[in-house]
C-alpha cells in the first residue's frame, strides 16, 4: 500500500487497488522537534510494556487468595492516543524511488515498524521490490539509506537494514493472535499523511486474496480499521499496544483503490519468520 499505487487486492506498491499517487508529505512537527518527542514516547513505550506484562491487573498480593477484594477494579488499558504515542517511535516513513516500464524514474511511500534493537525494519516487499533507492526516516527525523536484507514473495514481507540509526532506538512489543471482534489500531502514511492512526476490529481470521504483484496471499488478517495507499508495511496493532500484523493490501472492487472498510495484514509471527529466511531477491 504504497502512495505510488494504493493497497492491493491488484497493485504492485500497495494494498489492493491503489490509484492514487502521492509524493512524500514534508516532515511533520514531530520529526522537526525529535528529541522531546522521543523522551515522552520512550516513556510512553515503557509505561505501555508494564501495562502489557502485568495485563492491567491490580495486585491483591496483600489480601488472602481465598477472599479477593471486591472494591479492586482493574487498571484501564491503554487509551488509543497512548498507544499511537508508545508506537510511534517505532514507525518509519519508506520512500522509495524505481523505473517504470518505460525506464522513467517514479518515486513510491510505504510505512514500517522496527521490530528489532539491530535497527531491522518490516515493511512489505511490494513498497520496495525494484526499487533503485529505498530511504527510511525515523521518527525523530534521521534519514538512512536502506537495503533489503531478506524478503519473502509469498507473505509480501521485506525486511530493510538501514545504513544509521537514530541516537535512540525504540523496537515495538511484537504480540500474537487476535480473535474476531478484537480492537485493531493501523498506523501508517496513508495518503502520504505520515504517523495517521485509525481504529477497527479484528473483522475474520485466515483470509487469502490474489494481488497483482505478488500473486495469492494467504493466512491473513482482516480488519476495518481504514488503510490507503501508503499505509503498505505498517503495523496492526492490538488494544495491548502490540504489533499483531504488517498491512499489505486492502480490497476494493472499483479502481477507485480507497478504502472501503477491508483491509489485510500478515500475521506478526509469519512475517518475521519470512523475514528470517535468506535472501529471496
Amino acid at each position: 500500500m504504497q502512495s505510488r499505487r494504493p493497497v492491493d487486492a491488484a497493485p504492485p506498491r500497495s494494498p489492493v487497488p491503489v490509484s492514487a499517487e502521492a509524493e512524500p508529505a514534508p516532515i511533520p512537527w514531530h520529526r522537526r522537534h525529535p528529541r522531546a518527542l522521543l523522551v515522552a514516547a520512550a516513556a510512553l513505550a515503557l509505561l505501555l510494556t508494564a501495562l502489557v506484562a502485568f495485563q492491567w491487573g491490580a495486585s491483591t498480593s496483600d489480601l488472602p487468595a481465598a477472599r479477593p477484594s471486591p472494591s479492586k477494579s482493574p487498571e484501564r488499558p491503554p487509551t488509543i492516543a497512548e498507544i499511537h504515542n508508545a508506537l510511534l517511535p517505532s514507525v518509519v516513513s519508506v520512500y522509495v524511488q524505481a523505473r517504470d516500464k518505460e525506464g522513467k524514474t517514479e518515486n513510491a511511500s510505504g510505512t514500517g515498524v522496527v521490530a528489532n534493537a539491530d535497527g531491522t525494519i518490516l515493511t512489505a516487499l511490494h513498497v520496495v521490490r525494484g526499487a533503485t533507492l529505498i530511504e527510511v526516516v525515523f521518527a525523530d527525523g534521521t534519514r538512512a539509506k536502506a537495503a533489503v536484507a531478506t524478503s519473502d514473495p509469498s507473505r509480501d514481507i521485506a525486511v530493510l537494514m538501514p545504513a544509521e540509526l537514530p541516537e535512540l532506538l525504540v523496537p515495538a512489543v511484537l504480540g500474537s493472535g487476535g480473535a474476531i471482534g478484537d480492537t485493531v489500531i493501523a498506523i501508517g502514511d496513508q495518503l502520504g499523511l505520515t504517523g495517521s492512526t485509525t481504529t477497527g476490529v479484528v473483522s475474520g481470521l485466515n483470509r487469502s486474496i490474489k494481488t497483482e504483484d505478488t500473486g495469492e496471499l494467504a493466512g491473513l488478517i482482516q480488519f476495518d480499521a481504514a488503510v490507503n495507499p501508503g499505509s503498505s508495511g505498517g503495523p496492526l496493532v492490538n488494544d495491548r499496544g502490540q504489533t499483531i500484523g504488517i498491512v499489505v493490501a486492502l480490497a476494493n472492487p472499483t479502481d477507485a483503490g480507497t478504502f472501503i472498510g477491508v483491509g489485510f495484514a500478515v500475521p506478526i509471527a509469519a512475517a518475521v519468520a519470512g523475514g528470517s529466511r535468506p535472501p529471496l531477491l
